[in-house]
């Protein structure tokens, strides 16, 4: 069978959920962008792509009964695909109700979605691949089960009622978009993460992994009286003439579109008390936890190739990873994709008939860490990170070229991600016999508490190894990574030096060319912490990357050097610059000082007139680390967007804290060698999170610190 398979594809998607909460309508459109401009479908192109998964939403292209559709958005977009070669899935309702004069469980969902469909199919009938409604089973839990999207249902009655409606639509929408194209077909997605539970929760565990398949079973006409949930959805209000129907004349997707997270895997248990409130639901007979299984399940998740196999084995029909996406930190991002893609070629070998992987959320997505319930949320970076004047390949577009073109992947992909690791674990034990996959190395060269606080910080991320002195570093990479030798080269060097207010640390001759071991002679990638004080304060506006560098002392020209060297002797080098670092893990930490100082009374004497970009260091560690996977370099400023005094920094942690602010401005610094303005801006982008972002997970590590040196302290004081 393989010998006939053509080779796996690479398809892409931007995220492009347009769901209601109660009168607001949330576009992923707009937040992330695949509407900015036409040249990202050019950028998709150039990555390989064969097809894309397109919105042609129902609720932007016709948001009003009567009126008609506005399609010159599509148009211009599905004209250019047409000339890049690139075939477009048509998407109509994603995740989605409907517009504002329907929802999902309204009779005229259905005809109103197929007439949508029909004007949709006139207008391109050289479209040949269509998604109506996407992971339909998905959006009825969530809009009529759990009542967090439109419109707010939590009974089964109207969970059945929006699936029948879906389906239904689904079915009518290909019935008339095959009147004008009749070899149109269905590519029918749905998120289709197993369920795993404690004994005791076996039938509802049963039911659950029945339920997963249950929008797929209705499309290929397989809920017949012998179905195990036939039953239960005439019971809830399921027509049985409907049923027979759709068994009788079956909708049969050409396409089965798997959507599968690291979350999507559920573990059901009735232990209520060892887990979060939040985590508590359960059925009309019994209370249960529903988790993520990744965060407590042993054997951790089924993976792509297990579910891509259970579905082929289920319908025979060909299959394809339609989202494949992780919100996390780089490295992880191409770890869970270069699985992914394995996972489905180790299917194909096995005979499933795996069409292709989906790239998804190529542009990112915004707001799925509260289920996009809230104006505010995360940002994801994908394939692009939007954040930058123009959309920024990271190394994800760089691993998906890779895999389009068959070329060799860089080994950082190849890593266990964090999912296969007993870390893991938040809820339970590891086996015994669990061992903890080897991570990728990083080499972080520096001294002092800064230094240590940095490679804690990577340590987070990468297995660090640390040299105070360029003699040890260069003796570490000779050997591979320890000074008895590695199989497991460093793949990149971390500069990490003290604060501006000390001496650098690192001597000049760090701008020699570092290289890999091996004899390959490849540049090693060397990310290098700087600091705004390369600038005198003078310029009278935030600086930029580009501004000529002004050192007002000479700490600052020895960093001014330090940079110098580093950009000219090794080509492959990050200096990434930021203002005042902020963390309480950070010994001599100044907020931390004069919140100390502000508890016994005590008013700290503080600079009034100079504006900085206050950066929080685990954030500023983070990001930069993301850089350094993606491979950028020069020179990056990473700070937040609103500068502030550290004065008004302080007031600010203070009012959070509850603290009553009372300092004295300190007259010496205003008669010092600096400008009154030290902030950064960015010419290449703003990845940072916000400030008021930063200051709030600031305080949380504030006082999460603050509490566990008070419980050392009483340990001690009980020892005594």
């Amino acid at each position: 069978m393989m010998a006939a398979m053509k080779p796996m594809e690479l398809w892409a998607g931007a995220e492009c959920t347009l769901n209601r909460v109660g009168e607001a309508y949330f576009d992923q459109l707009e937040r992330t962008g695949l509407g900015a401009s036409l040249e990202d479908l050019d950028r998709l192109a150039q990555l390989g792509v064969r097809r894309i998964r397109f919105p042609i939403l129902w609720e932007r292209t016709a948001p009003e009964r009567g009126r008609e559709p506005d399609f010159r958005w599509s148009d211009e977009r599905l004209e250019r695909l047409r000339s890049l070669g690139i075939e477009p899935i048509v998407g109509l309702v994603h995740h989605g109700s409907g517009p504002p004069h329907t929802n999902l469980c309204d009779a005229e969902f259905a005809r109103g979605l197929a007439e949508f469909a029909e004007q949709v199919a006139r207008r391109y009938p050289w479209v040949s691949a269509y998604t109506p409604v996407n992971e339909p089973l998905t959006t009825a839990r969530f809009s009529c089960l759990y009542g967090l999207w439109y419109p707010h249902e939590r009974q089964l009655g109207a969970f059945v009622s929006a699936l029948m409606n879906e389906v239904l639509a689904i079915r009518a929408s290909m019935a008339a978009i095959r009147r004008i194209n009749p070899s149109a077909e269905l590519y029918q997605t749905e998120d289709l993460g197993q369920i795993f539970s404690t004994p005791d929760l076996e039938a509802q565990c049963r039911y659950e992994r029945r339920r997963r398949w249950l929008s797929l079973d209705l499309l290929f006409g397989r809920v017949d009286e012998a179905h195990p949930l036939r039953r239960h959805l005439e019971e809830h209000g399921a027509d049985p003439r409907l049923l027979e129907q759709w068994c009788r004349e079956p909708c049969p997707p050409q396409i089965v579109g798997i959507n599968y997270y690291v979350t999507s895997d559920r573990f059901l248990d009735s232990r209520l008390k060892a887990y979060p409130r939040h985590t508590w639901g359960g059925n009309d007979r019994q209370r249960y936890a529903d988790l993520e299984a990744v965060r407590v399940r042993p054997e951790g998740i089924l993976g792509h190739a297990a579910l891509l196999q259970e579905a082929f084995a289920r319908y025979g029909a060909p299959c394809a990873l339609t989202e494949v996406h992780l919100g996390c930190q780089r490295e992880e991002q191409l770890r869970w994709l270069y699985e992914a893609w394995q996972g489905a070629q180790a299917a194909r070998a096995k005979g499933a008939d795996v069409r292709a992987l989906t790239l998804w959320s190529a542009f990112g997505a915004v707001g799925w860490n509260n289920l996009v319930t809230s104006p505010t949320g995360e940002y994801e970076p994908g394939a692009y990170d939007i954040r930058a004047p123009e959309p920024r390949p990271t190394a994800l577009a760089r691993l998906a070229r890779s895999l389009a073109r068959g070329d060799r992947v860089e080994p950082i992909a190849g890593t266990v991600g964090w999912w296969r690791r007993s870390t893991r674990l938040i809820y339970s034990q590891p086996k015994a016999d669990q061992r903890e996959p080897a991570r990728s190395r990083l080499l972080v060269l520096g001294a002092g508490h800064f230094a240590r606080r940095v490679a804690d910080l990577c340590g987070r991320r990468f297995e660090c190894v640390t040299a105070p002195t360029r003699g040890l570093a260069e003796a570490l990479l000779a050997g591979g990574g320890t000074e008895t030798g590695s199989q497991r080269p460093i793949w990149a060097l971390v500069v990490a030096q003290e604060p501006a207010r000390e001496a650098p640390l690192i001597e000049r001759d760090v701008g020699r060319s570092w290289r890999l071991p091996g004899g390959t002679g490849a540049p090693l990638p060397v990310m290098a912490l700087s600091s705004d004080c390369v600038f005198d304060g003078w310029l009278g506006r935030p600086y930029v990357e580009s501004d000529e560098t002004r050192c007002a002392d000479a700490q600052a020209e020895s960093w001014g050097r330090l940079e110098l060297d580093l950009m000219h002797h090794s080509p492959a080098t990050l200096i990434v610059r930021s203002g005042l670092a902020i963390d309480p893990e950070l010994p001599g930490d100044l907020l931390a000082t004069v919140m100390d100082a502000l508890r016994v009374g005590r008013r700290p004497r503080l600079p009034a007139w100079q504006l900085v970009s206050p950066t929080y260091l685990p954030q500023l560690v983070d990001t930069a680390l993301d850089l350094l996977v993606d491979g950028e370099r020069g020179i990056w400023h990473l700070a937040p967007r609103s500068p502030c005094s550290v004065l008004e920094l302080a007031r600010r942690i203070a009012k959070r804290l509850g603290l009553t602010f009372h300092t004295q401005v300190d007259p010496s610094s205003q008669r010092g060698v600096r400008g009154p303005m030290r902030a950064l801006a960015s010419e290449r982008g703003w990845p940072l999170p916000e400030l008021p972002d930063a200051l709030e997970a600031y305080v949380r590590d504030l006082e999460s610190h603050r509490r566990s040196v008070t419980e050392r302290e009483e340990r001690s004081s009980r020892r005594a």
